[in-house]
This record gives structure tokens, sequence and C-alpha cells, in this order.
């Protein structure tokens, strides 16, 4: 189980970059963005199936599981780019970062799962620690006019962590669906592209390797990775660790110097990393996971 956590969390180092690389590629619009990298992403889980016959899915596949994979990974997407369209970019993001906290509580009702205290104050560290990384330590304000936006990444938060704790009902289920999950997103968000934005394609090669870099990482690996580890790992410390992926985002913007060093980064890092800490007390010593614990 710790292997399988542990796997699952690099997901969330994988995620750190996603600031860098979108930063990086340009004036590429959100849904063009998600449409292009999710492709390079479904490219990836290709070449896995074909190099691992374990990762491969097996067909048919239940319609529940269709939803769930492509609820997850769309429906995020479109909802939290409609959060940013429809509220201020801070507070949309501080209702949608609800969802480490929402996975860490929902796990109660999981078959087999038993949370703690120290799970759920593990969760409630991380997110005081996002919060002062979101709002740089200064206030926030909710106003009704943004309603919509504030429901879209409400919406947002409950979507993704659903998606995690479903998954993990469906563990029999290979982590290559991912693949085809990966590329029904794509689709769909080349559509509301169309319907939404005006194309602009990446300039130079420096844009074009920022956006395979995105596919091939955080929005390719990433969701593979994730996969396992809701399905194999602790998914209550994989929930609190999650808060982990602001912080380790800014800290590489400050070494990539996009970013300066500030007293309130390294509180939220103190409260990060412990909230993680605490998170993990008693994973060590867990009963092992069942057996036939694959991909």
């Amino acid at each position: 189980m710790a292997r399988a956590t542990l796997i699952g969390f690099s997901a969330v180092v994988m995620w750190a970059l996603l600031a860098l690389f979108t930063a990086a590629s340009g004036m590429v619009p959100p849904f063009q963005l998600s449409a292009m990298t999710f492709a390079v992403g479904t490219v990836v889980g290709i070449f896995a199936q074909l190099k691992v016959p374990a990762l491969r899915a097996r067909f048919p596949v239940p319609l529940p599981v269709w939803l769930v994979g492509i609820g997850g990974l769309f429906g995020y997407h479109f909802l939290y780019f409609t959060a940013l369209r429809n509220a201020p970019a801070v507070e949309a993001s501080l209702i949608a970062y609800l969802w480490p906290l929402l996975i860490v509580l929902g796990s109660a009702l999981m078959p087999g799962e038993r949370i703690g205290w120290h799970h759920v104050a593990g969760a409630v560290l991380g997110l005081a620690g996002t919060f002062l990384i979101l709002t740089k330590g200064q206030g926030f304000t909710f106003e009704k006019q943004y309603g919509l936006g504030y429901a879209a990444a409400a919406t947002c938060a409950l979507c993704w962590s659903g998606y995690s704790l479903l998954s993990r009902r469906f563990m029999d289920v290979p982590t290559g669906m991912v693949t085809w999950f990966c590329a029904a997103t794509s689709i769909l968000s080349a559509l509301c592209h169309l319907l939404l934005e005006e194309t602009v394609w990446p300039s130079g090669l420096g844009e074009w390797l920022a956006v395979a870099g995105l596919g091939l990482l955080p929005v390719g690996a990433a969701f593979y990775v994730w996969d396992y580890g809701v399905k194999r790992g602790n998914i209550q410390v994989l929930g609190a660790s999650s808060y982990a992926a602001p912080l380790l985002s800014t800290l590489i913007l400050i070494a990539a110097g996009a970013a300066e060093p500030t007293a309130i980064i390294l509180i939220a890092c103190l409260l990060i990393t412990g909230g993680a800490v605490l998170a993990a007390t008693g994973m060590l010593g867990r009963r092992a996971a069942p057996a036939g614990d694959t991909a």
C-alpha cells in the first residue's frame, strides 16, 4: 500500500508543473490547450499499453465506468474553466481546492476504509497552507454577482473528489482505461473550443515544447499514476498530501525566477508539510493491499 501511495503522490508532483508549463505555452485558450494536451496524454497511454500488457483495458466496459472516468477528467476541467470565467481566480481556486479535503472526508463512506482524526487534521492544515499561497496572506471576499463561478468551482471540487473516490470502487478496471478517458476529454474539449473560443496556436518551438510537456506529465502520466494510487494506495494520505501541489508549484516558479520567496510561502510550507506528515501517521503497519495488486 505504501508503494502505491507513493506512486499516486507522483501525480501531485507532476501537477505542480502545471502552472510553469501553462505559462510557457503562450496564449493558447483553455479548451484548445486541454484538447491538445489530452491528445498527447492519450498517446502516452497507448504507448504504455503496448509496452505493459497488464495495463490494457478490457472491453466491454460498464457504462458507469465511462461516466465516472469522462465525468471526472472532462467534467473537472470544464467546470474549472467555467469557474475562472465567471469569478475572480483566487476565490474560484480556493473553492475548487476543497477536493483533497472532500476525498479525505468522503473516504469514510468507502467500504473497508477508516478515517482518523489525523487524516482530517492533516487535510485541514494543508487547506490552510493552500489558502495562504493563493491569497498571499491577504483577505478574500465572496460577492453574489459571481455566484455562477462559485457554484462551478464547488461542483468542480465535488467532481474530482467523486471521481477519485469512485475510481476506488472500480479497482478491477485496468489503469489503461484512463487512455480512453483522455481521448474522450480531448474530443469534448475540442468541441467546446470550437463553440466558445478562437483558435490560437503556440508560437515558436518553446511554446510547442511546453504544450508537449503538459501532455506528457501533468495532463498525461499524472492521471495514470493517480488512478493507480487511489485504487491501491492510502486514499486519505493521498487526499491530504495533494495540497502539496500548489506549494510545489510555487517553489518551482520561485526556482525558475517567476516568483519571489516570502514569509507567507515559508508558513504555508510548514502547514502543508506538517499536514501531510500528520495524515500519514499510522500508514506504516496498516495491512498490505490485497492480492492482485496490479495495474
